[in-house]
Formats: structure tokens, C-alpha cells, sequence
């Protein structure tokens, strides 16, 4: 994703994958409805927009509709709030085992907590399937807070997304306030982790539990330079509401919150110090200051996210200090100590200390994944990177035609038809969780066999006995791809690595924002590329023409490349996030540093992801088209400060 997403601040969700229906059913949309397609997609709109009388209206209109249990479902939606219990659970047993059926009851369970009827919640919660709701989890914590259970404990490693606590988590906080199991430390904690994610809204939703007015509460957050002017204060809680606005204020100037906390350090507590630092530190660390290192080390006792966690130790890898790196790690909570990323880095210091037994041992330990970090620990055990065989036993017609007969492929292949993406994966998604290996391999092939790329990658990489990098990596287009790139000398391998990544070769992928086709070509960039290139009758129309698209993404991709003097790890990052980002980003470094630590210690979560797994396709890809090992390390080389030269050796 290129630069202009970033701008707009949206991960990438494409909107079609059409390979089937020659014109736009979005297109349709704003005429008056006339197939039923037309019909259902007016049906599905008006549920959006929670408009209860044109949903029964239009349904009424799609008595034969090829998916009925969507139509029921969007008749029932928008009236869930008021639907008698009787009719939601004849939904449910009418269709039982469905993907819809488990979608409904998790709008249903949401509704039951809003309301506390926690009789019928708990009767419904273990039917839920996907059990993936973080709100409908807080409410089943509050139902058993509600019988008298202690759940403290489960809510603190509960409540650690703020961006999807809705309604029903900050309930929590505040029940469990109530009821004595929360104390003034888990509130506050609360407070500054939303604040930190970013959720000011959230934020209002704490003022009960906080017990400070709304008003005080955020003006910490939103006018944070007014509080700290007005200096520390008196009393818990405008020591806390001045630790917060100093974690606003490090947001834009660090300087300016380290002047503030100067002026207030001797009215604070040890402890109170401490978690002003460590505000300090993460918004330090973000902005990839060299000082962030020793502002961490002023943190020692005040309790860290998850996020800020993982930036101690980043800034440390920045710093080339592994003893930090150790120790930042060995604090982890078990649950993000054993995360393949956190595995590799522990061993690289040990490694660093000379403990090489057991650095090997956490190498080991993830040299049979194949993602970024399985793949670097893969070369730290002298090991390059290759492609496993393909199954002995290729599937056949025979176990492909049970899919093509499968129900739920079916409707998912109704829903890609309409540009329906969402309701697409989650249909096809659900079938695969009946499956066993050998049969995500025959989907796959399947999903092969109509086109329907991001489906066969995406099943195929469920398997871990059986693993097919055919299906996982495939590479269509290949005699446009080879000319272009060849034309440009740009590495294949890593184009395909990008696209992957970008588009799942959803060939009419379109973006929030507007990116579109294989590379996710922005509309501007595409002209600007078109304007390089002398195509003085390029239109923006033409963007989703498969040569068009590939023309254009590599011309610019190429030119990145050049800007940022040949590493493919700052181009990706350029691709994703614009040029400049990455350019700001190496220029805080004061030294050189592995490309692997420069991916790792990105400030965006979304590019620093995408950069890695660009990079491990592309290294893959690399071992398909060549047939021989590779070195992913090599490929990510070094990144340093433009213009850095290396002190001579003594």
C-alpha cells in the first residue's frame, strides 16, 4: 500500500474480488434496484444504515433469493434490540451449524449484555462458535462478576485492545470497580493504555470508574499542555491526570514533557516517577530518539503495556544494547515472551552474551515456521531458506469435487460475485474450520481451479503436515511480470513478494482509499508514474487493466528503490507507507543496523508487518523461481543514516 493510505490512516481491506460478474454491482447500487442482486445489496445497505422498515421492505422482495439465511438475517437484524427471543432462536435452529447462524448469535449475545440479561446470555455465550467478540467476552466476565466471582485477574489479560472495547469493557472496568475487585492502579492503567492506543472516545466511557468529572478527564487528553502549565497538584488524582497529559505532550515534544516532569518530580512518589517515565519513554520510542533507551531505564517498577513492552526492547535493538534486549524480554508476560519475535530476539541475545546453547535452543524452537522471524532463525543455525517438497500425493478430481459441491464455497463465491469480500472470506472461512489437512489442500486447489487466488493462498497455508508453496506462492502473469521487470532490473521475486502481500492477486482489489488492482496503484501515484513515463493517454479507468497495473506498480516501486539507494527494506516500507516516512525513520539512527532490526523497530504497526512479510515472500519466491537456498538476511542488508560512514578501525 503506498503512500496516500497511509495518509488516510486505513489498513487495507479490498472491497472486490470479482473475477465473475462483468459490471459493478456497486455501480448498480445507487440506481433503482432491479435484479435481485440489486435487490439484496439495497437489502444489505439498508441494514448498515439500521433502517428496519426498507430492510423488511426489500426482503419481502427476495422470496427465492439463492442465499435465504442472509435474507432472513438482514429481515432480523436492525430489529434485534426488539425481536422476541422465540424468533432469534428460530433463526438459529433454522440455521443451525451455519456461519451466519454463528454471526447472529454473536449480535444477539451483544444485545443480551447491553441489557444485563445475563440468564439468557449464559445460556447462549457457549454456543458461540467463533467466540472472537472482545466485547461479548467482557460481558461474560460481567455476568460472573454479576454472581458473585472474582474475575480480576481474567479481566486484566483480557483488556489489553483498547480499540475494541465498545461499550461492554469499560462496563467491566467499571463493575469491577463496584464490586471492590478493581482498585484505583487497574483503573488508571486503563486509562493511560487507551490513551496511549489512541481511543479518546473510550476514554469518557472510564469517567465513572476514574470517578473525575468528564471534563478534567479529558482535558488530559485533549488539551494536555493546559494541565501540565498548571503544574502536578495534590492528591492521587491529579497526580494521575498529570502523568497523563505528559504522555499527550510526548506525543509532538519530548523536551516539553521532560521539563515538565523535571518541575514535578520531587512532589511525586517513586512509583508515580516511574510511570511518568515510562509515558515518556514509549512516545520517545515511537518517534525513534535515540534517548528513548535511557529514558526506559528510568521505568523500573511502573507497569507497562503490552505495546510499551515491546518498544522498551525495540529501542534497545536500536541502541545495540542486548543486555537491555535480555532483560526487556525476560519481563515479558508469557504470552508475548513465547511470540516467534520475541523468541528470535532472545536468542540473538544470548548469542550476543556468548550463551550459544541456548541461543540455539530458541532458534530451534522456530526454525520450522515459515514467516520472517522462523526464516531468520533458520540462517542463525547456518541454514538457508528453501521450499519444502510438494505433498507426494497431489489431491485429485475426486477430493476436488466435494468442494465445488460445498455449500458454503458456494455462497462465498455468490458474495466475491457481488463484491462482497467480507461476507465472502467469513462463508468460505467457516468451511474450512470442518476440514482436515488434505482437504485444505483439495479447497485450495479448488480455489485454484476458479481463479480465486487469495483463497488458495489463504487455505493452503492452514496446512503444516502437507505444505504446497505452489498453492502458497503463486506467481500468474509471469511472462508480463519477467518483462517488466527485466526491463527495470528489478528483483521478480520481490515484486510478486509485494503483491502477495498487497492484493492477494485479487485482480480488482480496491482499497478504502482508493488503491486498486494487483499492486494497489493509488490514483495520484498512477498519474504521476504515467506523467514519468511519457503516457500522455493514461486514465485513472485503465489502473485495473492487469499490464496497466503491473507497469505502473513496478515503474514505481522502482523508482523508490533508487530514492532510498537500493535497500528493498526501506523501498517496502516506502511502498506502504510513503517515501518520506522511511527516509525520517533512517535518519534517527546513529549507527548502522540489520535490516531485521530496522523492520522490527518500524513505528507503524501496519508497515512494520507489512515490511517483514513482504520481505519473507519475496525470499521464498526467490527459492521457487531460482530452485536454489536463500538468505532473507541478505536481502534485508543493512540500513544506516543516509550518507553514514563507518569510523576507521583502530
Amino acid at each position: 500500500m503506498i503512500s496516500m493510505k497511509w495518509i488516510a490512516g486505513l489498513a487495507f481491506v479490498a472491497a472486490s474480488a470479482s473475477l465473475f460478474a462483468p459490471m459493478s454491482h456497486a455501480e448498480k447500487r445507487n440506481s433503482v434496484p432491479a435484479t435481485d442482486d440489486d435487490i439484496f445489496l439495497a437489502l444489505r445497505d439498508a441494514v448498515r444504515n439500521n433502517d428496519a422498515t426498507k430492510a423488511a421492505d426489500l426482503a419481502s422482495r427476495l422470496p427465492n433469493y439463492s442465499i435465504p439465511s442472509y435474507v432472513d438475517y438482514y429481515r432480523l437484524k436492525p430489529r434485534i434490540n426488539a425481536a422476541a427471543s422465540d424468533e432469534i432462536q428460530a433463526f438459529l435452529t433454522r440455521y443451525q451449524g451455519s456461519a451466519i447462524a454463528d454471526r447472529l448469535r454473536n449480535d444477539w449475545l451483544l444485545e443480551l449484555g447491553r441489557v444485563r440479561n445475563w440468564s439468557v446470555f449464559d445460556e447462549q455465550y457457549p454456543k458461540f462458535v467463533l467466540d472472537d467478540d472482545l466485547q461479548v467476552k467482557c460481558y461474560a466476565l460481567m455476568s460472573k462478576a454479576a454472581k458473585s466471582s472474582n474475575v480480576a485477574g481474567e479481566a486484566r489479560a483480557l483488556l489489553t485492545a483498547p480499540q475494541n472495547y465498545g461499550e461492554a469493557c469499560p462496563a467491566l472496568i467499571t463493575m469491577l470497580v463496584q464490586e471492590k475487585q478493581f482498585n484505583a492502579d487497574d483503573v488508571w492503567n486503563q486509562v493511560r493504555l487507551i490513551s496511549e492506543s489512541g481511543y479518546a472516545s473510550t476514554v469518557r466511557r472510564m469517567t465513572d470508574a476514574t470517578g473525575v468529572p468528564e471534563a478534567a478527564l479529558m482535558q488530559a487528553i485533549e488539551k494536555p499542555e493546559a494541565v501540565i502549565k498548571r503544574g502536578i497538584g495534590s492528591g492521587r488524582i491529579a497526580h494521575e491526570l498529570f502523568i497523563l497529559a505528559l504522555g499527550r505532550v510526548a506525543k509532538n515534544d519530548t523536551s516539553k514533557a521532560l521539563t515538565a516532569l523535571t518541575a514535578a518530580a520531587d512532589r511525586m512518589s517513586a512509583q508515580e516517577r516511574a510511570v511518568a517515565w515510562s509515558q515518556i519513554a514509549l512516545q520517545s520510542s515511537l518517534r525513534l530518539e535515540p534517548e528513548a533507551v535511557l529514558f526506559w531505564q528510568r521505568t523500573d517498577g511502573a507497569p507497562l503495556s503490552l505495546d510499551a513492552q515491546q518498544w522498551k526492547v525495540r529501542a534497545a535493538l536500536r541502541a545495540g544494547d542486548w543486555k537491555a534486549v535480555k532483560a526487556g524480554i525476560e519481563a515479558m508476560p508469557a504470552s508475548l515472551r513465547n511470540d516467534v519475535t520475541w523468541v528470535y530476539w532472545m536468542g540473538r541475545a544470548l548469542k550476543e552474551e556468548g550463551a550459544q546453547e541456548a541461543a540455539q535452543k530458541r532458534f530451534e524452537s522456530i526454525a520450522d515456521q515459515t514467516n520472517f522471524y522462523g526464516q531468520l532463525a533458520l540462517e542463525e543455525l547456518d541454514r538457508k531458506i528453501t521450499v519444502p517438497p510438494p505433498p507426494k500425493d497431489p489431491v485429485t478430481a475426486e477430493e476436488i469435487a466435494p468442494m465445488a459441491a460445498n455449500e458454503g464455497f458456494r455462497h462465498a463465491l455468490k458474495f466475491f460475485e457481488l463484491n462482497l469480500r467480507f461476507e465472502g472470506v467469513r462463508e468460505w472461512n467457516w468451511q474450512l474450520r470442518k476440514m482436515n489437512e488434505r482437504q485444505h489442500l483439495a479447497a485450495a486447489e479448488y480455489a485454484r481451479q476458479i481463479n480465486v487466488l487469495d483463497r488458495m493462498v489463504n487455505t493452503s497455508e492452514r496446512t503444516r503436515e502437507q505444505a504446497d508453496f505452489n498453492q502458497r506462492f503463486p506467481s500468474p502473469f509471469r511472462d508480463t511480470m519477467r518483462a517488466v521487470t527485466q526491463k527495470l532490473g528489478l528483483d521478480m521475486a520481490w515484486v510478486y513478494g509485494l503483491i502477495r502481500q498487497e492484493s492477494r492477486f485479487v485482480q480488482h482489489a480496491r482499497s478504502h482509499v482508493g488503491a486498486s488492482g494487483l499492486m494497489q496503484v493509488m490514483p495520484g501515484t498512477a498519474q504521476y508514474v504515467a506523467r514519468k513515463l511519457g503516457l500522455s493517454k493514461f486514465s485513472v479507468a485503465q489502473m485495473n487493466d492487469i499490464d496497466t497495473n503491473i507497469m505502473l506498480g513496478t515503474n514505481y516501486l522502482n523508482m523508490v528503490l533508487t530514492d532510498l539507494d537500493g535497500s528493498q527494506a526501506l523501498a517496502t516500507a516506502a511502498y506502504n507507507a510513503g517515501p518520506r516516512r522511511p527516509r525520517a525513520w533512517r535518519s534517527t539512527l546513529t549507527r548502522a543496523v540489520e535490516g531485521a532490526i530496522f523492520a522490527e523497530s518500524i513505528p507503524f504497526s501496519e508497515t512494520r508487518g507489512y515490511v517483514k512479510n513482504v520481505l519473507s515472500n519475496a525470499t521464498y519466491y526467490a527459492a521457487l523461481f531460482e530452485g536454489k537456498p536463500q538468505s532473507l538476511k541478505s536481502r534485508l542488508g543493512m540500513v544506516a543514516p543516509k550518507d553514514f560512514v563507518p569510523s576507521d578501525l583502530p
